[in-house]
């Protein structure tokens, strides 16, 4: 009889020591583990989780007893932190049922109860004021993980709200003393895969950043705010408080106070320098308050950060089974944190540079993305970027820099790359329906939309390669190279809505108003240069033939070129007011859509051609043979 007295703490202790075996196990690897190679860990860790789940079965496999209780919740609490490291969310939170059904067996209360909330509420007053209260605790923190990490903010609000008092013993620690009493007494308790102290500070601050980006997306920016201030202030690693900072600057941003977001996102980048985010934020508040010189240092120094190798590394990587990475998986939180990548920096940088009259600049940017995308393609690596232009656009963007930087024979390389690229896949036809406002979101045919790009890339590398001509004064390869791209222009029929062209419905290709816009201003730019192009070569009648016609193929072309001084000859004080208003200012509406960088109004392609003292005369000659043609024209 004594005998069997004696077995149940033997057995007891047994199981002890293989958990605590089992945590030491885990835990020993842990201390040389970095965060980097976390991932590796995966095998151990299934090991140690199926390990766990064994002997939570062997315990589970006899009925309820109080003597076994406590070490029965350690080990489902180690046994559900392993299953919520690995997503395995199902199987953690029946792990929790049958803990909690158990519970209620041992302490007489009532079972049965199906919704999470009022279970708990039962079990929690069901071990009140017994030495099971902060095990229990231990296991509401998991269930709450589990609720955080699979992006259930009502419940965890519903929680909140119902059981004030028993978020703040969680969060204040108290059930703690308990278990440290016992550890500094004895060593024979059950030990922890994860400190629960650590996980609850750990969700107290994550429940606030997903709290605080659920209340921002719907509009709350008042109440984000508030709780994401109170949050800056608790116990948490340094990616978690700077997160609070980020999302605090987001709030202002949208109650529109740029200047105390700026503030916000800078605390960010100080508490954490890894914040690409709040650098990313920043340079979008500079691009709003018109602060283009602050615009381009940020989005320098965010290229460069993303650049660095730490900067691949996941920002809230932690040695510790559950990462703030696996609790905040809320998809209103991804797309406040998101950032585009390190080539569509550079782009804009390039793109920035260049609007902005830094020329010299933006050619050095546009040549590293090409260098990158090259590197990239030779090694197989690359895969595109949504966020960038494709490839031909990138080179003609690249040429206009060029240009614009007075390197036309460089130009002239890249647009000859794009045309020997595009040239075999051009279609023999290609017809664009007119828009109409009620079709203007629907999406197009990707087929048909590469057919018209190939159009239109060809054309722009045929309009800078005329440019280029321009620059050298070489007027007739000029002429030359604006005619091809006519040439291919007047290919494109327009279907307009009240007719129809003669072409089968397999050819046709339905396309929004951009691309209109793009090829109207394609063929307005090509007839305008090769009109310049003929007035340095005395044939002002084609001349004036090539300028009218880009005025009606596009008004605000002139933009560009209208005070070329080889321009200003064709345009004299006859030209009556109406006249020069059309010239001036675009009329279009199609004007205000986005155009691709090589079309921009304010980039001026076609340099004045400057005139020589010496032959002053011969300009005098000049405007008179036109000022001839055009009363001429008007008769």
């Amino acid at each position: 009889m004594s005998h069997k007295m004696s077995q149940p703490p033997s057995l007891l202790n047994k199981w002890i020591q293989e958990n605590n075996e089992l945590v030491n196990k885990w835990k020993q690897p842990e201390k040389g583990r970095d965060t980097v190679r976390q991932d590796h860990n995966q095998p151990h860790l299934k090991w140690c989780s199926y390990e766990f789940h064994k002997l939570l079965g062997i315990i589970q496999g006899i009925p309820p007893n109080s003597d076994y209780t406590q070490l029965e919740l350690a080990v489902v609490y180690n046994a559900g932190v392993c299953a919520t490291a690995q997503a395995q969310f199902s199987e953690a939170e029946l792990f929790l049922t049958q803990a909690a059904e158990r519970v209620l067996q041992v302490t007489g209360g009532e079972t049965g109860a199906s919704d999470p909330l009022v279970c708990w509420r039962a079990v929690l007053k069901s071990v009140e004021n017994t030495h099971l209260h902060p095990s229990v605790l231990y296991l509401v923190c998991l269930q709450w993980a589990i609720w955080l990490a699979t992006c259930q903010l009502k419940t965890i609000q519903e929680f909140q709200e119902e059981m004030p008092s028993l978020f703040e013993t969680l969060c204040g620690g108290v059930g703690d003393g308990a278990i440290s009493e016992a550890r500094s007494k004895s060593s024979n308790i059950p030990l922890m895969v994860m400190d629960p102290r650590r996980l609850i500070e750990l969700l107290q601050i994550c429940t606030s950043i997903a709290l605080g980006a659920e209340r921002l997306t719907e509009g709350q920016s008042s109440e984000a705010l508030t709780g994401l201030q109170a949050a800056s202030s608790l116990p948490a690693p340094r990616a978690l408080v700077g997160y609070t900072h980020l999302l605090s600057g987001s709030c202002l941003t949208h109650m529109r106070r740029p200047q105390m977001a700026l503030q916000c996102y800078r605390k960010a980048l100080e508490t954490d320098s890894r914040c690409v985010c709040a650098l990313y934020q920043s340079m979008l508040i500079y691009r709003q308050l018109g602060n283009t010189q602050a615009e381009i240092q940020a989005l320098r120094l965010l290229h460069s950060t993303l650049m660095l190798p730490s900067a691949t590394d996941p920002a809230l990587a932690s040695t510790h089974l559950l990462s703030p990475s696996s609790l905040l998986c809320s998809q209103s939180l991804s797309s406040l944190l998101s950032v585009p990548s390190a080539l569509s920096v550079l782009h804009s940088l390039a793109l920035k540079c260049l609007l902005c009259g830094r020329v010299s600049e933006g050619v050095e940017h546009y040549l590293d993305l090409l260098a990158v995308l090259h590197s990239e393609d030779q090694q197989g690596l690359h895969t595109q970027d949504a966020t960038i232009p494709r490839l031909p656009e990138l080179y003609l963007e690249a040429g206009a820099a060029l240009l614009m930087a007075r390197r036309p024979a460089d130009c002239l390389a890249l647009c000859s790359e794009v045309i020997s690229t595009t040239l075999e896949l051009l279609p023999e036809k290609v017809v664009l329906e007119e828009p109409e406002e009620r079709r203007e979101a629907e999406t197009r045919d990707t087929e048909g939309e590469n057919r018209v790009a190939m159009v239109l890339w060809t054309a722009a590398a045929y309009l800078l390669q005329g440019h280029c001509h321009s620059h050298l004064k070489d007027w007739k390869q000029a002429v030359t190279h604006y005619t091809r791209c006519i040439n291919l222009l007047v290919k494109v029929r327009l279907k307009k809505r009240d007719f129809q062209p003669q072409f089968s419905s397999a050819d046709m290709d339905v396309q929004r108003g951009k691309d209109l816009c793009v090829l109207q201003k394609l063929k307005g730019l090509s007839l305008a240069g090769r009109g310049i192009s003929f007035t340095q070569t005395d044939k002002l009648k084609e001349a004036l033939r090539d300028l009218q016609l880009s005025l009606q193929a596009f008004p605000g072309i002139f933009l560009c070129t209208y005070r070329n001084l080889s321009l200003a000859l064709c345009w004299t004080q006859q030209s009556s007011a109406t006249e020069y208003r059309n010239l001036v200012l675009p009329s279009q509406p199609g004007d205000k859509k986005r155009m691709p960088c090589h079309l921009m109004n304010r980039i001026n392609f076609l340099h004045p051609v400057k005139r020589n003292p010496l032959s002053q005369q011969t300009w005098i000659n000049r405007e008179s043979k036109l000022e001839h043609v055009l009363r001429v024209h008007s008769v």
